[in-house]
């Protein structure tokens, strides 16, 4: 495990505490975003074709591979907080879909315990709709806590690998902490995933900083058809436990990936930059490291291995609602 310091000098957290209250006017969009809605038909018929991936914003998305349904970091709820009515509201007044809607989910997929990707309200309604929920070492507690039987979770730790209904799974690295309260700090285990099918193989980073694990993922378990990297809510404050823009494309290099997805971005602001700029120094890092990058609208739908990926600068119009 590489160090990773999150201690701030007393002079830097003050600043941060002051920027934060301030607010930056450019942290979110001046206008609600209008996310693409997603058709329950037309997702059920992809669970048979080929393989596919949506994003929800932030990190949630889903992942249709060998006819199986996955759900990544299902975090829904409107702000990634204990207390919702004072967190940070999600950029959007509407979701992509609606839970209630969803068929059947072959898996929930979780990196780690933080409130912006596991959500207690998406659980509870995901909870009768998921088979299985494959989570690192020490999460499994919440998900039994609320109400879900233990035979449906499986807790793995990094480097461990698992087999479920054909696809194969790997509980890899990250460089990050958890922790849902200020006495429970890094009492579970964040990862990194491997979903190897059939049709494709794809890697999810869930959050972490740079760090030499990527070019072991890749050497493991590399290339990969398409990458979902953590992408946003940076600072070089924190850069030990969230990736600069840079650092991402560089890590989607690292682990082999073809095309990369920036994730954890378009939802939250969690941090002080711009809402843009993780994917505006996305482009522009992979057009200088020669990188394949695609950048979905929230809640379209991109083909794994397809012809054509969407590359449209969707951000600097959003569609007002």
């Amino acid at each position: 495990m590489i160090p990773t310091s999150m201690d701030m000098p007393p002079g830097d957290m003050l600043k941060v505490l002051v920027q934060m209250v301030k607010g930056n006017p450019k942290g979110r969009p001046s206008s609600p975003l209008v996310p693409e809605q997603v058709s329950i038909a037309a997702l059920e018929r992809g669970a048979s074709s080929r393989p596919m991936v949506t994003w929800f914003g932030h990190s949630a998305a889903m992942l249709q591979l060998d006819g199986k349904t996955l759900l990544l970091d299902p975090m829904f709820g409107r702000a990634p907080s204990p207390f919702p009515a004072i967190g940070g509201k999600r950029y959007s007044k509407k979701l992509p879909l609606e839970l209630e809607r969803l068929p059947v989910i072959d898996a929930v997929i979780i990196s780690h315990d933080h409130y912006d990707h596991l959500d207690y309200g998406s659980i509870l309604k995901l909870k009768d709709k998921a088979k299985r929920f494959f989570v690192p070492l020490g999460v499994g507690p919440h998900l039994e806590r609320w109400g879900i039987e233990p035979s449906r979770i499986e807790e793995h730790d990094w480097w461990e690998e698992t087999e479920y209904e054909g696809l194969r799974l790997a509980c890899t690295p990250a460089r990050h902490f958890s922790g849902r309260s200020v006495t429970d700090r890094n009492a579970t285990l964040w990862c990194s995933w491997v979903i190897h099918g059939r049709e494709a193989k794809v890697f999810f980073s869930g959050d972490s900083g740079y760090g030499p694990h990527f070019k072991e993922i890749g050497a493991q378990y590399g290339p990969f058809d398409l990458t979902l990297m953590e992408c946003g809510q940076y600072n070089e404050r924190w850069a030990a436990i969230h990736m600069m823009p840079e650092e991402t494309v560089q890590a989607h290099l690292d682990v082999r990936g073809k095309v990369m997805v920036p994730i954890h971005w378009g939802a939250f602001s969690l941090s002080l930059h711009d809402w843009t700029d993780p994917v505006e120094r996305a482009v522009a890092a992979a057009i200088r490291l020669n990188a394949i990058i695609t950048t979905p609208k929230i809640g379209e739908t991109v083909t794994i291995g397809g012809n054509a990926y969407p590359t449209a600068a969707w951000w600097r119009q959003p569609v007002q609602g």
